[in-house]
């Protein structure tokens, strides 16, 4: 095909090209260059029947010749008339170019696939433009998005604040409205690396989480997101941990009733407790006195006293509940926290009933003492 020169006033703009975004600092910067150097590359029309041409590609360079008001532009002349043929070259022809946003991608791509036109498929479209199935169908994701996230997109990988790439949004695009939008700008706002991004759309994911829950989530920043996932999966690690099978272990008692019985004073590692699937850490009861507590030998002694060493045994000494734990209510779901006040009344009715017998234990002890 030939180069020729074509007055500028004979050419008209495709409006239905997919490219219609440009940066006016790219577009001065554009003109600096053909002001100085001329037009290096033509731009290619076809003709419209009437003495006129309209442009495939090349709109940008024809927008900053005629605003040099430049009398004749170098064109190629294409002889092809099939729409979806033409379309195709305008797409191919801007996957070349800077400036080619993700959003025009995709809506170009939209429209090869719903527009009547064209009835193209992404199968047909990923050989002739040479791109996978799986970047077309991913750059279509995109159009999932309101408005207000769609003009944040931006083409590369680089975190910027207030802007969005393909790689941030990929996780949240499967995320029902009301949460994808409002998250995507908060990771927008926060600067959220993807990494980051992929936990919190799996918090939101989370079906043991209430609506209601994940509604109020939307109100904390980016950063404290990531918090409330690490606590979330932490519990849901523990409540794992604690609901695997226990090897059962065989309790003996030493049969020489007659012989003393001694509380250890020796050091114990310190356990934890787990209270509805929250592990709280607890440290193991040890003897009030400094000497070994020896008990009567007679079997009634024997008896209390064995009952009482097991009740000092299973009851560990207070601590007060760490901060985190008490924080950690906020991730639990309206189920899960049924299930901790239910487990709460339990344990403080058992400790109630625990408390009465041996006050009671404790009065008759102090009575038969004063006889």
């Amino acid at each position: 095909m030939d180069m020729i020169e074509i007055a500028t006033h004979l050419i008209d703009e495709d409006t239905d090209q997919p490219r219609y975004q440009f940066d006016e600092e790219a577009l001065q910067e554009l003109m600096n260059s053909i002001e100085e150097l001329g037009l290096l590359s033509p731009i290619k029309v076809r003709t419209t029947g009437d003495g006129r041409y309209k442009i495939i590609y090349g709109n940008r360079r024809y927008k900053a010749c005629k605003m040099l008001n430049r009398p004749t532009i170098p064109c190629i002349v294409s002889t092809v008339t099939d729409d979806l043929e033409i379309y195709l070259e305008q797409i191919a022809e801007n996957l070349t170019r800077e400036g080619f946003s993700p959003i025009e991608e995709a809506e170009a791509f939209h429209r090869l696939l719903t527009d009547p036109k064209f009835s193209s498929s992404t199968k047909y479209l990923s050989s002739k433009l040479g791109k996978p199935e799986s970047y077309i169908k991913n750059k279509c994701e995109l159009l999932k998005f309101s408005n207000a996230v769609k003009k944040l997109i931006v083409s590369g990988t680089e975190i910027r604040k207030d802007k969005l790439t393909e790689d941030q949004l990929m996780p949240l695009k499967d995320l029902p409205m009301e949460h994808r939008d409002s998250l995507a700008l908060i990771m927008a706002r926060d600067e959220m690396p993807v990494s980051d991004v992929k936990k919190i759309a799996k918090l939101f994911k989370d079906k043991d989480i209430s609506d209601r829950t994940k509604g109020n989530l939307l109100f904390k920043s980016g950063h404290e997101l990531i918090e409330t996932w690490a606590t979330f999966e932490h519990n849901r690690k523990e409540r794992a941990k604690a609901a695997e099978p226990k090897e059962p272990v065989e309790k003996k008692e030493k049969s020489n009733s007659s012989a003393p019985i001694v509380e250890s004073n020796e050091t114990v590692e310190e356990k934890q407790t787990v209270v509805d699937g929250m592990q709280i850490p607890v440290e193991p009861a040890v003897a009030s006195s400094a000497q070994p507590l020896v008990v009567s030998q007679t079997p009634q002694a024997v008896s209390i006293s064995i009952a009482l060493q097991r009740m000092l045994s299973s009851v560990p000494s207070h601590l007060p509940l760490p901060q985190e734990v008490v924080q950690s209510l906020e991730s639990l779901t309206s189920g899960e926290t049924d299930n901790l006040l239910d487990g709460i009344n339990k344990l403080i009715n058992n400790l109630e009933k625990h408390l009465a017998d041996w006050q009671a234990v404790r009065d008759a002890a102090h009575k038969y003492q004063s006889l």
